[in-house]
């Protein structure tokens, strides 16, 4: 978990300090690895490679790999539709976990954000 999230914290700053490609090629490898660690590494290369989610991994790895090349914006925008495309199937999921957050859930359930976000991921 803890190189996982250090891999997004890593993505975070290096987009604040302006796709600095140091800061996002380190947050792309922590990122991955991390996964990797996290549900093993068996059931990662089955995640990316699953026949339906080829065009999600192939944008979202050719990101990492712009980004690696020292093409920090081009790679960022690639890897951030190949990672929506990837993990859209989540987002339902961390939508209801959010909703029972005291001060978060109280914002989703307001009445025009609740209808967005129930109907944008389902």
């Amino acid at each position: 978990m803890g190189l996982t999230g250090f891999g997004v914290f890593f993505l975070f700053f290096g987009m604040i300090l302006f796709f600095d490609k140091a800061l996002l090629a380190i947050g792309n490898v922590l990122f991955v690895a991390g996964l990797a660690f996290v549900i093993g590494l068996e059931r990662t290369f089955r995640f990316f490679f699953q026949k339906h989610k080829m065009k999600a991994t192939g944008f979202f790895l050719g990101g990492v790999l712009i980004v690696l090349i020292g093409w920090p914006l081009i790679g960022m925008v690639l890897e951030i539709y190949g990672f929506f495309l990837l993990f859209r199937g989540f987002f339902p999921v961390v939508v209801g976990f959010i909703r029972r957050i005291p001060v978060l859930g109280y914002l989703l359930n307001l009445p025009g954000i609740s209808s967005v976000s129930i109907n944008s991921f389902a």
